[in-house]
């Protein structure tokens, strides 16, 4: 069954995602933005972006104690308190705990937030089950979908030794239906894969119209062992995210190097020559390869929310993809 979106179009029909039966449109809602990514947003901005979402046919919300240093939770908690048949991930992997600040410090990680708690690294049993009791308490639960273990770059052995095993352990008691690992690359996403018996990753960044990277190793890898993508960071932090890419445009949050930048010029001129546009194509690349699922997308209004679905209501000609290899 298809969703209607607000603009008279449809989100195409959920996809399974994992292997306990959930299943998920292909555009999901990225709740980093209402955690103040970058720049505040208000409570009611934020609630509303989420119920634009939920009545767009938008059936999968991601959040992270990590975003706004628990304001994504508690706000997409509230914004979906009477909403019964959407899907919740959230993240472990970083403990939040009161700091001693004064009282005009702001995060330092990106977030338009005060500085009033901390981020403490730990992905050991005891940590993760700490973290997934307080998520659950800002998101207003008793239970959660899905939990990623969220950035262990630097903490392999302590994910593969702790949180997996807890994880596991959670989703045989019924406390989450599904695990796995959000992380920016690909490489120790396809180890974990291999390695232990999640069911679906969010690869952020890695497989994209710019970077088709993930599709060497962990797609592969994801089909074989019967896993769920989640593809997120589509856009490459915003190259892509343009229909005319200028000068200055961020590709992993820097400026592009000048041949990034006229990869992507090259490409727009090829989805103008298609009669579509280069975000068009951006939101449709990863879909087309089986194991991704749902694309997820930052999304911190209604109006940003609406835009979004009506990219995903219809893909690009057919014609367009070979003519963009050929671009490349």
């Amino acid at each position: 069954m298809a969703n209607l979106d607000p603009l008279g179009g449809t989100l195409p029909a959920a996809r399974p995602f994992g292997r306990g039966g959930l299943r998920v449109a292909p555009l999901a809602f990225g709740a980093a933005a209402i955690g103040n990514l970058y720049t505040a947003v208000d409570d009611a901005e934020a609630v509303d972006a989420v119920r634009a979402a939920a009545d767009a046919g938008v059936d999968y919300f991601d959040t992270a104690p990590h975003y706004g240093l628990g304001l994504s939770e508690r706000r997409l908690g509230a914004a979906l308190a009477d909403r019964r048949g959407v899907v919740l991930s959230t993240k472990v992997g970083r403990i939040l705990r009161p700091a001693r600040v004064s009282a005009d410090a702001t995060d330092s990680e990106g977030f338009a937030v005060a500085a009033d708690v901390e981020r403490v690294w730990d992905f050991s049993r005891d940590g993760v089950l700490r973290s997934l009791e307080a998520s659950l308490e800002r998101l207003g639960r008793d239970r959660i979908d899905v939990v990623y273990v969220h950035d262990p770059d630097d903490h392999a052995a302590e994910a593969l030794d702790g949180a997996f095993p807890a994880l596991d352990e959670l989703r045989r008691q019924g406390v989450i239906t599904s695990y796995g690992a959000g992380m920016n690359q690909s490489a120790m996403l396809t180890r974990f894969v291999r390695e232990t018996d999640l069911d679906v990753v969010l690869v952020a960044g890695r497989y994209t119209i710019l970077d088709r990277s993930a599709g060497e190793d962990l797609l592969p890898a994801c089909l074989e062992r019967e896993v769920s993508v989640a593809a997120g960071g589509v856009f490459n932090s915003g190259i892509t995210a343009s229909t005319a890419p200028r000068p200055g445009a961020t590709y992993d949050y820097a400026p592009a190097a000048p041949d990034v930048l006229d990869r992507a010029r090259r490409l727009a001129a090829v989805c103008r020559e298609h009669g579509t546009t280069l975000p068009h194509a951006a939101v449709h690349f990863p879909l087309r390869h089986p194991a991704v699922r749902t694309v997820l997308l930052g999304m911190r209004s209604a109006a940003e929310v609406r835009a979004d679905a009506a990219l995903l209501a219809a893909p690009p000609p057919d014609a367009l993809w070979a003519d963009l290899e050929a671009a490349l």
